[in-house]
């Protein structure tokens, strides 16, 4: 398993308020799916709560249905290419997908759903059950269980990228293949 240390609950917002794309991994036993999905984003803070789209033609969506987890992490640009990968091929399609994506897959202690190597962050989740958010308009609501993140961006409750380091840094996909990666931070004082 990669650096990854516990973060609090209640700073599972702060993971994923900087709007980057994020991978979604469910699995039923041994049928595990991963996906990229960028309509992601925290809803509360305490319960840590978080929101996420996934289409209910995805596998990994059935996944979900079936078992009422999923666990979402921000890719680092170290895997931008496993990360397109896994958000342009259904598993539905090619039952190999994560194997011919090169993404290679871990287990955080206690937690029977992988992350891909070379994420930030990691957060399980269980779904909150809303069955009309989850079939008109594909939105899952989950209260985080478990969080993990490298503490060489983010520890004591706040990203720090260093800089020249491209691998440390988010992916915020734009369309076409054309991701961003977070720049430059500032701090202002009133």
């Amino acid at each position: 398993m990669p650096n990854m240390k516990p973060v609090d609950l209640e700073d599972v917002y702060r993971l994923f308020n900087l709007g980057a794309t994020s991978l979604v991994s469910a699995a039923d036993g041994d049928d595990i799916d991963v996906m990229a999905a960028t309509w992601v984003c925290p809803l509360n803070t305490t319960p840590a709560l978080c929101t996420a789209c996934i289409d209910s033609t995805h596998y990994t969506r059935r996944l979900i249905d079936k078992t009422g987890y999923f666990m979402l992490s921000l890719p680092s640009f170290d895997i931008v290419r496993q990360t397109l990968y896994l958000g342009s091929v259904s598993k539905f399609d090619d039952a190999d997908k994560i194997a011919k994506s090169g993404a290679k897959l871990f287990y955080y202690d206690g937690c029977s759903i992988p992350a891909v190597e070379g994420v930030l962050c990691s957060v399980l989740f269980k779904v909150i059950p809303n069955e009309y958010n989850e079939k008109k308009h594909d939105l899952f609501i989950g209260e985080a269980l478990k969080a993990w993140a490298d503490p060489k961006v983010f520890s004591e409750g706040h990203w720090h990228f260093p800089d020249g380091e491209e691998g440390c840094r988010t992916l915020h996909y734009v369309a076409g293949g054309h991701f961003l990666t977070i720049g430059k931070a500032y701090d202002i004082e009133l």
